[in-house]
């Protein structure tokens, strides 16, 4: 109603000089709010996928770094947590997935995507295994990509905007194609929303990710806990081929999600 009135008003202060009727005062109205709910859907799923592909703003300084090539983890603990050739959230993540699921190790996407040295591409998590891992499997590389977010966090991302209620409603055009979107309301008053998504490589740019499973939960406390998963990407510094399907099924991310070890601790 207050885009309503706003629209009113300056058709009242625009008197004389155009003929407006009421009607196409509602009309304009309803275009203005749809397209608020656009965008701020669009910038919802753009928070949803934190870590899809977003990596650091580097400057030209940036050089290619062996860190790329051997997955070495270069989030904000460093090498420091490594134990015998893996690091230990790689292997606190491993113990939460199928046994099949394959090799987990740590990497860093800014690293992989645009050749950034580790201190560059070092990054604050909030959750105990927020990062990004590779997974070797079947002869190809997948992702996991897992980030918490707090719902401070979430309203300076959209500019002070709620996130969705229903992520599986009004999906914006401009959003890589999405199928197979899931919602669920657990007893405790959590929302479990899954969907696969597939991106629009038309373009012939790089990278080119394949086909994926994102998955959200949305916490008690306003907070989101999102896992990206991923056949993978083809492009230069590719570490393998993609694999032909995502790491892991919708019931195993689902599992995945309500795992109480990836959220921060109270």
């Amino acid at each position: 109603m207050n885009d309503v009135q706003e629209l009113l008003g300056r058709v009242a202060d625009e008197a004389g000089r155009s003929t407006l009727t009421t009607d196409a005062v509602y009309a304009k109205a309803a275009r203005v709010r749809w397209r608020r709910r656009a965008t701020v859907s669009a910038a919802a799923l753009a928070v949803v996928a934190a870590g899809a592909v977003a990596v650091p703003q580097l400057g030209p300084e940036a050089k290619h770094s062996s860190v790329a090539a051997s997955g070495e983890p270069v989030g904000k603990s460093g090498a420091a947590e490594r134990l015998g050739g893996k690091s230990a959230k790689a292997a606190r993540l491993a113990e939460l997935l199928p046994v099949d699921a394959g090799d987990i190790e740590q990497v860093s996407l800014a690293v992989l995507l645009k050749q950034a040295t580790p201190q560059q591409a070092k990054e604050k998590y909030i959750g105990p295994l927020d990062g990004q891992y590779s997974v070797r499997t079947d002869g190809g590389v997948g992702y996991l990509v897992l980030a918490n977010m707090t719902r401070e966090g979430i309203a300076k991302k959209l500019g002070g905007a709620h996130m969705p209620k229903d992520l599986c409603a009004g999906q914006p055009s401009q959003t890589p194609h999405r199928t197979d979107c899931e919602r669920e309301v657990l007893p405790d008053g959590r929302v479990l929303t899954t969907w696969s998504r597939q991106w629009d490589n038309r373009d012939g740019g790089t990278p080119q990710w394949g086909a994926e499973i994102i998955g959200e939960l949305t916490l008690q406390d306003g907070g989101l806990l999102t896992v990206r998963d991923s056949t993978g990407f083809d492009g230069e510094h590719a570490q393998g081929p993609l694999l032909k399907t995502p790491p892991l099924t919708s019931e195993q991310l689902r599992t995945l999600l309500l795992s109480p070890e990836l959220l921060p601790k109270k």
